[in-house]
């Protein structure tokens, strides 16, 4: 049993892959193993785990929290997404550059996303469930986002019209977040 590094991106990203058996009956595939992951260089202890489910063409995204600063290790159980990863760590070489990674239940590509990454992904199926363990528990209070289409930033998501909730079709710009105080909380540590 093992993984994969695939590739890395934006000082940080990583894809992994498993390794996967399959036979008449199905598949088999460990998506987590604390060895395997240190290995590769990844965490090996998460606080939270969450599930979502989304229909065709919705948006979520991008979203992050600076206390405490949550990575991400994700993955599609059902369906496709693209997944779209921005960098706001404000002393980072690729601050401001994003990367999109397709995922599906087909692909079975796991990516980790440190803490200093906006996140947000498009469901391309209906029923598209996405599967995330956080290394921090979540905190209201303290959460935040990128607002879906910055024409800083440019992304190309590949609808025009997507399916929002109120909170990300109204969320601050990139260049918002960088004039508050919380996004030092994002500095590289060297």
């Amino acid at each position: 049993m093992g993984f994969r590094l695939e590739a890395e991106y934006l000082n940080g990203i990583k894809v992994i892959v498993p390794d996967v058996y399959t036979d008449e009956r199905g598949f088999f595939m460990e998506s987590f193993r604390a060895d395997g992951f240190a290995k590769l260089g990844l965490p090996t202890e998460f606080l939270q785990e969450n599930h979502s489910c989304s229909a065709e063409g919705v948006l979520r995204g991008l979203h992050f929290q600076w206390d405490a600063p949550m990575g991400k290790l994700l993955r599609v159980t059902h369906g496709e997404a693209l997944l779209v990863e921005v960098d706001i760590r404000p002393d980072s070489p690729t601050l401001g550059q994003w990367i999109s990674i397709e995922l599906s239940s087909k692909n079975r590509r796991i990516v980790w996303v440190p803490a200093g990454f906006a996140n947000g992904f498009l469901a391309r199926t209906d029923g598209m469930e996405m599967n995330y363990k956080c290394t921090a528990i979540y905190n209201p209070t303290t959460e935040s986002g990128i607002r879906w289409n910055d024409p800083e930033l440019g992304i190309k998501w590949g609808i025009g019209n997507p399916i929002l909730s109120e909170k990300d079709r109204t969320t601050q710009m990139l260049s918002e977040w960088l004039e508050k105080p919380e996004s030092s909380r994002f500095r590289i540590k060297q």
